[in-house]
């Protein structure tokens, strides 16, 4: 799967946990501290804006998450990026971004959720080379069209069309903006566009076995620290 792996009612879940904001603004305050505070000048951060205004967070939020990652606000925390690899059951590949600002205590709580669901979190590289990174933009356009000449005409490699009816476009990472720019342009609505990982060879399950792995994946995906989750789901 192109995207991270999206759970139904994350987004439900999380807003009643209160993460959702948080998990928003942790993301706008390493684009900024990556690339600079100015969304037009920063591709990532813009992105994580457009999401962040998308899902209703409050403008105040969005501010000092990007002035907390430009450095012009000092609460004593900084935010680090992690990424954790293992296989989950089944012996489905998992990748784990995660933004915390206690690596120990996220890595620990990372490797209980695999043990928990009889899994194994393995060293850096151990189920990467089962992924390629892309580039995903989720959109929706009314009226007639050919989703095939829309990806050609965006210059987007491939394109899918999701089970609620919107597409998913799937890029290089460096054609992300411009992709999502040029379909903008040509009438579409984004819901989303983000770095993710694309299984290369998406492993075989049953159904029982994939509600195990949906299991295992919710668990990961509702960890405070958790930013995004990818396996090897068709």
């Amino acid at each position: 799967m192109g995207k991270s792996w999206k759970n139904p009612s994350k987004v439900a879940n999380a807003q009643k946990k209160g993460l959702i904001f948080t998990k928003l603004a942790r993301e706008i305050q390493v684009a900024a501290k990556s690339g600079g505070p100015d969304p037009a000048m920063n591709a990532r951060l813009r992105l994580a804006i457009d999401n962040a205004k998308k899902e209703s967070c409050p403008n105040d939020t969005i501010d000092r998450a990007i002035k907390k990652g430009a450095g012009l606000l000092d609460d004593g925390s900084i935010i680090e990026e992690l990424t954790y690899e293992g296989y989950g059951p089944h012996g489905v590949g998992v990748i784990v971004e995660c933004q915390t600002d206690n690596k120990n205590r996220t890595a620990s709580v990372i490797r209980g959720i695999f043990k928990s669901h009889e899994g194994n979190m393995g060293e850096t590289n151990s189920v990467a080379w089962m992924f390629k990174r892309v580039g995903t933009i989720t959109a929706s356009k009314p009226g007639d069209f050919d989703p095939e000449e829309e990806a050609i005409e965006a210059s987007a490699d491939n394109v899918e069309k999701n089970d609620d009816g919107s597409f998913e476009f799937t890029c290089p990472v460096e054609s992300l903006s411009s992709v999502q720019e040029a379909l903008t342009g040509r009438g579409w609505k984004v819901a989303s566009a983000e770095m993710s990982f694309q299984p290369t060879n998406p492993t075989t399950l049953t159904d029982e076995q994939r509600k195990d792995v949906e299991e295992f994946l919710t668990d990961l995906d509702d960890s405070d620290d958790t930013s995004k989750v990818h396996a090897t789901l068709g």
